[in-house]
């Protein structure tokens, strides 16, 4: 067994060399300058381009890249293959790669109006490939608001003091957008009432928590649980909901999920200040509280109780109880290269990030160099809450085949464990930290609809249909991505699936990379491109040989050629099958086909003939087509 402290330092100490070191550079690299007008306030319209100050931008972006994903993805590659690998692939990637791809996407998206990554390429290679990547951008966001909308859904199910809480804040960020953009009242005083006020609300939460219908399992909700609609039954007859305590999509659970995607749906078309800004603004102190709380707790509780000091003593050892490697194939049989690197995907590399950092994020930026701390240091700070899930499961150690109605609780959990550390008892700590999870989370699904928002406004372009009226407008849009993505939840196909939106996600980063290099080939033939393009090319091999293994072997040779899966297997588990293999097939079309007319481009740039895209100008902003 190792303590766990050591495990953070390792990361701390990477993590800080990344920032310090390659941070600065890069953004020397690709000229970072406070005398150029960011688009935030070039375009500036009171809806979408809104100029924030850094730490309430910081907020909005650490909050709506850090998901279920980085909690998921570490807990199930521990218990798969042991922490070490887990843990290597978190301190090195994330900083080389992660963390590169965010910062560049921002400031791509800077130099070109705060358009989307997939609005760049078009620049560059062509309407072809920028509508290739738009679409393959829009249907992975619709696989990112199912798998969001459902882990809110189980995490309201598991806690329901986090639902409590999450309304309350909900309210209160509301409030703060008033406060600071209709009212123009103190930043600070107001900053100040209003994070007390929601650390209140966290204590109302655990005093009257909420569900929506009866636990299933007598028991399973806190004391004195507000069920709110228990006069309709036990909630049997949802779409999806199994009447059994083990299931994932219990009644409670199924109820929860139409509402976490109507809300999406509804805060994705107000204009950020309303909600956005000030939620994620005042989001960003539950979880800085959380994930640095934690990572303080492991170190003082470790050396605690080492010392033997009662006081900061945890309730149990902060050790590791997983294996530190269970061998290159895991406990459930699947192979560490190449399933390592998309289980443990938003902890290192996320290709939703992309989509954030030249979606919203852009449009906000204040001035450029904000882009270091925002981008980089964002996903610098997700990969602390890697760590932070990574060690609770190494703390608590279930069994394997848990999945993603196991990994949730276990975060809030070990994370209560930790906590005591600090004398906070696990009733307390670990609702808190569940409800550290749903912020994330929450503010990831609006998000994400948002996001979408601005892809299909892209693909459309000037509406000319009344379906593209429909497809472009702000709630017609959210409807759009609604739909399909509460049939994927309630069909109960989101387990089978859960490997597709990994490997989706991981492409998508390897297809921002590119977008990245593709732009700085033709900015300048100075510019060198192994920072862009090393990671492209590592994450293109990674998730083509993924995608081919979905295929081949989890669907064809596992199911279609097993005997006795065809015999047991009736007609929606073939359909999901062979569903699963055709979107593999159309991902890794899409991707290797993208990289093809990148790759041409960066080769014509580099010889001085020019991309179908048109001239670019030298200073790194679009030129003209």
């Amino acid at each position: 067994m190792v303590a766990a402290m050591w495990l953070v330092l390792a990361v701390l100490v990477l993590f800080s060399a990344g920032y310090l070191g390659y941070s600065r550079y890069l953004s020397q690299f690709v000229e970072l300058d406070d005398d150029r007008e960011t688009p935030a306030h070039k375009y500036e319209d009171g809806q979408e381009y809104v100029p924030a100050k850094k730490p309430v931008l910081l907020g909005h972006h650490y909050s709506s890249i850090a998901g279920g994903a980085p909690i998921v993805g570490p807990i199930t590659a521990g218990v798969v293959w042991g922490w070490v690998p887990a843990i290597l692939w978190i301190a090195i990637g994330n900083p080389l790669m992660g963390a590169v791809h965010d910062f560049v996407s921002l400031s791509a998206s800077l130099r070109h109006e705060g358009k989307s990554v997939g609005y760049i390429i078009g620049e560059y290679v062509g309407e072809r490939g920028k509508n290739m990547l738009l679409w393959f951008a829009f249907l992975t966001i619709i696989l990112v608001v199912a798998v969001f909308a459902l882990v809110v859904a189980i995490v309201f199910n598991a806690f329901p003091q986090a639902a409590t809480a999450s309304l309350i804040y909900i309210g209160l960020a509301v409030l703060l957008g008033v406060y600071l953009y209709q009212l123009d009242l103190p930043f600070i005083p107001g900053t100040i009432a209003f994070v007390i006020a929601m650390f209140a609300g966290v204590w109302v939460g655990i005093q009257y928590p909420v569900a929506l219908f009866p636990a299933v399992e007598a028991g399973t909700y806190p004391q004195g649980t507000i069920v709110l609609l228990s006069m309709l039954g036990n909630g049997g007859w949802l779409p999806g909901a199994v009447v059994d305590a083990s299931a994932t999509l219990t009644p409670n659970t199924a109820a929860w999920v139409p509402f976490i995607l109507v809300y999406g749906a509804i805060a994705s078309a107000l204009p950020v200040w309303v909600l956005l800004q000030p939620r994620d603004y005042l989001s960003s102190f539950l979880l800085y509280t959380g994930v640095g709380g934690a990572l303080l707790a492991i170190i003082v509780g470790t050396l605690g109780g080492a010392l033997g000091i009662a006081a900061i003593s945890p309730s149990q050892p902060l050790v590791t109880n997983l294996e530190p490697f269970y061998g290159f194939i895991g406990r459930s049989g699947a192979p560490l290269f190449p399933l390592l690197f998309i289980t443990i995907a938003c902890g290192t590399i996320s290709g939703f990030h992309s989509l954030v950092s030249s979606g919203t994020t852009s449009k906000q930026l204040n001035k450029e160099t904000d882009a270091r701390a925002i981008g980089y240091g964002g996903m610098l700070g997700e990969g602390l809450l890697a760590t932070v899930a990574l060690i609770t499961v190494a703390l608590v150690a279930p069994e394997v085949g848990g999945g993603i109605g196991l990994a949730l609780p276990t975060f809030a959990t070990g994370g209560g464990v930790i906590l005591t550390s600090f004398g906070i008892p696990t009733s307390l700590g670990a609702p808190f930290m569940a409800l550290v999870l749903v912020s994330f989370l929450l503010t990831s699904t609006d998000t994400a609809v948002r996001l979408g928002r601005y892809m299909m406004e892209e693909i459309v372009g000037t509406p000319e249909t009344t379906a593209e009226e429909v497809a472009a407008d702000r709630y017609g849009n959210a409807a759009v991505q609604a739909l399909p993505a509460y049939v994927l939840i309630t069909s109960g196909s989101w387990l089978t699936l859960w490997q597709l939106f990994g490997s989706a996600n991981q492409l998508l980063a390897a297809l921002a990379l590119l977008t990245a290099t593709v732009w700085l080939a033709n900015w300048s033939d100075s510019k060198q491109l192994l920072s862009t393009g090393g990671p492209m090319a590592i994450m293109v091999t990674i998730t083509s040989l993924a995608l081919l293994w979905l295929a081949l072997h989890d669907n064809i040779y596992a199911k279609f050629l097993n005997s006795e899966w065809m015999a047991d297997a009736g007609v929606f588990a073939m359909l999901s099958a062979v569903v699963q293999i055709v979107i593999a097939f159309v991902l890794l079309y899409l991707g290797l086909s993208l990289v093809k007319i990148g790759y041409d481009n960066i080769q014509n740039a580099r010889s001085g003939a020019g991309g179908e895209g048109g001239a670019v100008a030298t200073d790194g902003g679009r030129g003209d087509d």
